[in-house]
């Protein structure tokens, strides 16, 4: 995979969750959950990045994002009533972050991030184009790559527990927990197969 590129202004709705350098995120989702909807994500050095934990008995599937202190970043939910599988990310003050819109594409799929950029304040749409059946995507804005999404096949706990890990490499300047929920919600559309 060739370099990519650094954004100045940084991108996306939490600058706070940006990194100066290009990141490898390792998502793991765990075997052994109440809810099937928790992930681990660290980089691949092993720093930990954020934890998202899936809400038991949620009306639309929410799962929460924290901080590695614990501290809520966002909740993200399913946008219920619309025709392709949605979500949005609402802030603790309860504020729509971002927003991830399904789209119809045939023979792969395809979706649309919709944030104001907190660094600058302009509006903001990734493009995220994807094979769900690898379940691997690639989102760019403006044509520029911002990150990548590809799933590790056939290790012990796809094979045993269901559960899938993904590698994400990411542009520098870009917010980590928003691409990481990204491939959460890419991980919730192949389940709905």
């Amino acid at each position: 995979m060739s370099p990519l590129a650094a954004f100045n202004p940084p991108l996306g709705p939490l600058v706070s969750q940006c990194h100066p350098d290009a990141v490898t995120l390792h998502m793991k989702e765990k075997a052994f959950s109440l809810t099937g909807d928790d992930f681990t994500v660290k980089t691949v050095a092993g720093i930990e990045v954020c934890k998202c934990k899936g809400k038991v008995l949620s009306l639309s599937d929410k799962k929460i994002f924290t901080d590695v202190q614990g501290n809520e970043l966002f909740a993200l939910k399913n946008k219920h009533f619309t025709i392709h599988r949605s979500f949005h990310a609402e802030a603790p003050n309860g504020k729509d972050l971002f927003v991830v819109k399904g789209e119809f594409s045939l023979l792969a799929s395809k979706s649309s991030v919709h944030f104001k950029n907190a660094s600058d304040g302009h509006e903001v749409e990734l493009d995220v184009r994807g094979d769900w059946f690898d379940r691997s995507a690639n989102i760019t804005f403006g044509g520029q790559p911002v990150a990548h999404i590809s799933r590790s096949f056939f290790n012990m706990r796809e094979i045993f527990a269901d559960k899938d890990t993904y590698f994400v490499h990411v542009a520098p300047n870009v917010d980590l927990t928003m691409i990481a929920a990204l491939c959460v919600c890419l991980d919730e559309k192949e389940n709905d197969k």
